[in-house]
């Protein structure tokens, strides 16, 4: 396993490196560095070049891809506080309320007649897909000159679907194992991960308005941070839903205390994104010939349907009669990409033990896949769509010219 941990690492900084000193050209153009990532795996795992050999039912994968989308939601949730929640709940709400709902039945029955699954492991297959994760438009959720409405609506609808989303994969998951489903289990696991994630940050943000708790400025970063590592573990220890914990920290912090979620910002940003691609290399490696060879034509239509049909019919309907103009809302419904709730609830899928398990992982795997293509590679184009240019005034890494310093 040493060995297998060591190729992951090497090929993880041979990729970051490649990656951050492409971006400069990925912020311009189609290229994207998570597909950088989700191929370099595919690469060096069996179904490349055999480097590694990574089991889809471990440990490690699964902590990873929750790892990831913990740290990844923190960090949406801190620009997301308490106002912006207000202003953007209308919008959000449909889309939590409607959309979300609709994509979830919307991608259960083709699945059901298309694959052969029975209703209860296509519900299953359509709730662990309902989830979305703009984190892979980046040029779109990450640019201060988009329309403001449009972020905070994509934003809050990915932080909150993908707790959402966990009672419908449990329920459906024990359904088809043929077990009892414990409703009441379910309930406390939400309203514990969210009372912990309300509960913690507030009063550690509370402690920190004391005069004896001043932190030195070039350690407030740290604050939240600290603040999320022991949310993650309290959540694991008591069995509470992490995820709706980890968007109602970072939205606590932000509206309790700016100054440290201003100061986090920066550093969680490059922390969402380091965990991010490493989710996403393993994830790659994963994805073999093997695993993808007993796939039918009607699977591939599933994963087709769901990105390109069910997710912007369902949004766009949900969108009616509301303030937001029209090519705002049709980059709204294009861009639900699924990441890594899918990625994790998937894994659920897989080490449960349901007959048709690996079947919903594979299912999965490559909806996620062409999603990440498909999603990644046409932020940019989608923003000049908006009329909103992407940067111009990267540094080159070249030496300004002595005459143009001098004119300056």
């Amino acid at each position: 396993m040493d060995g297998v941990v060591m190729a992951l690492a090497l090929a993880f900084g041979l990729v970051l490196l490649i990656s951050v000193s492409l971006s400069g050209l990925a912020a311009r153009t189609v290229l994207s560095t998570a597909l950088l990532f989700l191929v370099a795996g595919a690469l060096i795992g069996q179904g490349g070049f055999g480097l590694v050999d990574i089991p889809s039912n471990g440990a490690f994968v699964t902590g990873l891809a929750d790892l990831a989308l913990f740290t990844v939601l923190f960090t949406d949730g801190q620009r997301a506080g308490l106002p912006s929640l207000k202003e953007s709940w209308r919008l959000s709400g449909r889309a939590l309320g409607l959309a979300m709902p609709l994509t979830m039945v919307g991608i259960a029955v083709p699945t059901h007649y298309l694959t052969s699954l029975d209703w209860t492991t296509s519900f299953l297959i359509g709730a662990i897909l309902s989830p979305t994760d703009p984190v892979f438009a980046s040029a779109i959720v990450g640019r201060t000159d988009v329309p403001l409405r449009l972020r905070r609506l994509l934003n809050v609808e990915s932080g909150l679907n993908d707790g959402l989303a966990l009672p419908f994969v449990l329920i459906f998951l024990a359904t088809a194992a043929n077990r009892d489903t414990d409703f009441g289990g379910i309930a406390i696991e939400l309203v514990a991960g969210l009372v912990l994630g309300v509960a913690i940050p507030a009063a550690i943000a509370l402690a920190w308005r004391l005069k004896i708790l001043t932190a030195e400025p070039r350690l407030q970063a740290l604050g939240p941070l600290a603040v999320a590592v022991v949310l993650y573990a309290t959540c694991h220890l008591t069995h509470a839903n992490p995820y709706l914990a980890a968007f109602a920290a970072g939205a606590t912090l932000a509206t309790m205390d700016r100054v440290s979620a201003e100061h986090f910002e920066h550093f969680g940003d490059l922390l969402s994104e380091t965990t991010k691609f490493a989710a996403l290399l393993v994830f790659g490696a994963l994805i073999t010939p093997e695993r993808l060879s007993h796939l039918t034509v009607g699977d591939w239509a599933v994963a087709v349907i769901a990105i390109v049909l069910i997710r912007p019919a369902a949004m766009m309907l949900s969108l009616v009669r509301t303030p937001l103009p029209a090519r705002e809302r049709s980059v709204a419904a294009w861009f639900g990409p699924k990441g890594f709730a899918s990625v994790v609830y998937g894994l659920l899928a897989l080490q449960a033990g349901i007959p048709a398990g690996e079947h919903v992982f594979d299912l999965v795997a490559i909806t996620i896949a062409l999603s990440i293509v498909l999603h990644s590679s046409t932020d940019v184009p989608v923003a000049k769509a908006l009329r909103i240019e992407p940067p111009d005034n990267l540094p080159t890494g070249r030496p300004e010219p002595l005459s143009q310093k001098e004119s300056s």
